[in-house]
């Protein structure tokens, strides 16, 4: 198959001819039909995260199931799925506690002594390797959804919607009438974006840095808008809203950022570290902060259970309630994957989605 393989940190991926394996008991071999491009990816470009190269990229994801392994019994050959990184097991103390995609077992991946999924001395990534033709995977890393969904929409499902609505809903139970803050207007702000309007919050605050994102803000359900360009964001907002707000979302995964999600809170308020702070680097609050029982906390793909949550998001699009079409600013071919890496750099483009040919 036909893959976009990371040789080198910093350096562009190359499309190679990539071995991939017939699926083990739990795996499930799948047709790509669209693959999203996600900062994420970035970052293990850049090397702002270390992980074992070279390496398939891509994580956000759907396509056809073309294969299963003889124990699989969740889907089926000719199903349409979204994929998730988060792959889970179903039986350690995380999955049975609600919280899957806290799940690291090793199950959900081929063990040492096992013949690798990928060929060539290619490594899988996060579980899945989406810029490719195919994907071999954990069946508890994909989810059937309904056959008239759009696959280049529901590949965004994948990551960025679950990770920001995920977020709302679950991490920090965004409730009606609430005021919420995001920072940064990528994919995944505007997921969270859409997510708190979906989840019934009063005010919905939307900071960035480019007055195009912003607008497409609005669009999501942002309620008002702050350019950090005109000053403090922090003050701006404590200006806008009178004390601040009861739950704030970063979605750029900067220092800067981090701090400043946590000093738009009110008192009481909850601060989610959704965007991916490079590693080695510290953030700085204010101890006497807590006094007013303010929290800071994580929010990992949306602390999500995303058999149940992927189908949902679906029927939300359908109905008209989730807003996909607009946070796709290309379609393209995998051969164009370096394009989108560039676009994404800028900072001026909410999503580009690799389309596969049928």
């Amino acid at each position: 198959m036909k893959a976009a393989v990371l040789r080198q940190v910093g350096t562009p991926l190359t499309i190679e001819d990539v071995q991939i394996n017939k699926p083990g008991p739990h795996e499930v071999l799948i047709r790509t039909m669209a693959a999203g491009v996600c900062h994420s990816d970035l970052h293990f470009v850049e090397g702002s995260y270390p992980y074992p190269l070279p390496a398939v990229l891509g994580h956000e994801s759907a396509g056809i199931v073309e294969m299963v392994g003889s124990e699989v019994r969740t889907v089926k050959p000719g199903d349409h799925v979204i994929t998730c990184l988060s792959a889970f097991c179903g039986h350690c103390d995380h999955c049975l506690e609600g919280h899957m995609s806290r799940c690291v077992s090793p199950e959900t991946k081929r063990q040492a002594g096992e013949e690798p999924r990928l060929g060539n001395g290619v490594n899988q990534f996060l579980n899945l390797s989406s810029f490719a033709e195919q994907m071999l995977i954990h069946e508890h890393a994909c989810v059937a959804i309904r056959k008239d969904m759009p696959f280049d929409r529901a590949a965004l499902i994948g990551c960025s919607v679950t990770t920001g609505i995920g977020a709302v809903i679950h991490t920090s139970n965004v409730r009606p009438g609430e005021t919420v803050a995001v920072l940064g207007c990528g994919g995944v702000g505007l997921a969270a974006i859409n997510g708190a309007a979906i989840a019934g919050a009063g005010r919905i605050i939307a900071i960035d840095m480019q007055g195009s994102k912003l607008n497409l803000a609005k669009q999501f359900g942002a309620t008002d808008v702050i350019n950090a360009k005109d000053g403090d964001p922090v003050q701006q907002l404590m200006d806008l809203t009178g004390g601040g707000v009861h739950h704030s979302f970063e979605a750029i995964g900067l220092k800067a950022t981090a701090e400043q999600s946590f000093k738009m809170l009110r008192r009481g308020g909850t601060a989610n570290i959704i965007g991916m702070i490079p590693v080695g680097v510290n953030i700085e609050l204010h101890g006497a902060d807590f006094l007013a029982e303010k929290r800071i906390q994580g929010s990992i793909m949306g602390s999500n259970r995303f058999p149940v949550d992927m189908p949902r998001f679906v029927d939300f699009y359908m109905n008209g309630k989730l807003k996909l079409d607009e946070m796709i600013s290309r379609r393209i071919k995998l051969s164009q994957v370096n394009e989108a890496f560039d676009e994404l750099k800028k900072g001026e483009l909410a999503r580009s989605v690799i389309v596969f040919d049928a």
